[in-house]
């Protein structure tokens, strides 16, 4: 299982110390929440920051765009960004979406939140690299993780196994080391972890116990 740490919780005036502790600490990807204040009721950061992280780690950086017609701000996280992920309740343009994000040589993902139908997911499957499974609904972090994410990611594996894509699954949302075993015997390739890791007082403990060795 790999771990992907969200600096939604970290302290940014010390970003890039804790940037460094968490890839010392084993993280194998740092992942940014950009929120828009509108697709959810929150506003994280921009591309600036997205600049500065990308500036600052040798690992990958995903970002995960929790906004309104993602297909007008793709383009900008682009160069600081090894996969972006958009939100299929977002757009009605998905496909512009992925053909961007490809032809920009980098990987794509596709989010859902709890209660959109995983099935919604079939005719862009094949040709995302990431399905990423939210396991609360988006917008703040410290969340509680919902009972029902294991069995929909077992329903994304099925259906990533039905139309033969090589899509992996990442799930984000109240991921902890008490829950982390769940979701990997559920079918998941990573987790999201925030105030997990970041309020912890061992990172390395915490990031060790999330892969679930």
């Amino acid at each position: 299982m790999k771990v992907a740490a969200s600096i939604l919780d970290c302290d940014f005036l010390h970003l890039s110390d804790q940037l460094s502790a968490v890839v010392a600490a084993g993280a194998d990807v740092i992942h940014l929440d950009v929120m828009d204040g509108h697709f959810v009721p929150n506003l994280s950061f921009g591309v600036p920051l997205a600049r500065a992280v990308r500036s600052a780690v040798s690992v990958p950086v995903h970002s995960h765009l929790m906004v309104t017609e993602p297909e007008w701000l793709i383009e900008k996280f682009l160069p600081y960004s090894d996969l972006v992920v958009f939100h299929i309740e977002a757009t009605e343009l998905p496909d512009q979406c992925l053909e961007t994000i490809h032809a920009a040589g980098k990987a794509a993902g596709i989010s859902l939140n709890p209660g959109t139908a995983v099935e919604s997911l079939k005719p862009l499957i094949a040709d995302v690299q990431e399905v990423l499974v939210m396991s609360v609904h988006p917008g703040f972090g410290g969340q509680e993780f919902s009972d029902e994410s294991p069995g929909r990611i077992r329903e994304t594996a099925r259906l990533i196994q039905k139309v033969g894509s090589k899509a992996t699954i990442a799930v984000d949302g109240g991921i902890n080391p008490s829950n982390c075993r769940l979701v990997a015997d559920a079918g998941a390739h990573m987790v999201i972890a925030g105030s997990a890791i970041f309020r912890s007082k061992d990172y390395a403990a915490t990031i060790k116990a999330l892969k679930c060795p």
